[in-house]
């Protein structure tokens, strides 16, 4: 069922959660955002923002194998130069633009990566950077999960989806290829900031068909 018709069921039943606004954030927290919620939990940790040049990647190009297409890019400080400060790199995700403090760039910095163990930020200029595009992702097997059961791919075997790797993300086609170690999913088209720890989740013909934790 689709959510407007659980709601029907719910008034009919009298429930007063028929007409409650959806909850899109993190509601067990209390009406706090993440951002503040997280520097109120984690301590901060002063650590320097590197800007990656677009010329890095003309020496650090990605093959054409799943595994390859799927492995993101681990850079290293002497990659980049400093552009700025932050408070703690476990407080930023890939993908973001504000926070970052830094100006005087022709385009806006957006982050590309973040390495917590230390301590650095990574960023590119403008939304089109390649750091935050990959054509390809993978999931272990004991992080994939079958709405469906027997949907479930078999090694060796292929299916096309619709994928979204985020919430309210347009539906992307994609081939899941499925193998001993874990499950691939492959887009027709490079997608922008592709998280580990965030979920990826396949349809068909507009059913959740199954979902799993992205691993890299």
């Amino acid at each position: 069922m689709v959510k407007g018709e659980v709601r029907k069921i719910a008034a009919d039943l009298g429930l007063a959660t028929a007409e409650r606004k959806d909850s899109q954030g993190i509601c067990f927290v209390g009406k706090v955002d993440l951002p503040t919620f997280l520097q109120q939990q984690l301590q901060a940790k002063d650590g320097f923002i590197f800007e990656i040049p677009e010329v890095y990647y003309n020496f650090h190009k990605r093959g054409d194998s799943l595994e390859a297409m799927a492995k993101p890019y681990f850079y290293k400080p002497e990659d980049g130069i400093v552009v700025g400060k932050h408070r703690g790199a476990h407080f930023y995700t890939i993908g973001q633009r504000k926070g970052l403090n830094v100006g005087g760039k022709a385009k806006p910095l957006f982050v590309i990566a973040i390495d917590v163990n230390t301590n650095s930020v990574y960023t590119g200029q403008s939304d089109e950077h390649p750091g935050l595009y990959r054509k390809a992702l993978f999931i272990k097997n004991t992080e994939t999960h079958w709405v469906r059961p027997s949907l479930f791919l078999q090694p060796g075997e292929t299916r096309e989806y619709m994928v979204r790797i985020r919430y309210r993300q347009p539906l992307q086609k994609a081939i899941l290829r499925q193998f001993a170690e874990g499950l691939f999913i492959e887009f027709d088209e490079s997608q922008r900031g592709i998280t580990a720890g965030q979920f990826a989740a396949w349809y068909f013909n507009g059913e959740l068909c199954g979902s799993g934790v992205i691993n890299e």
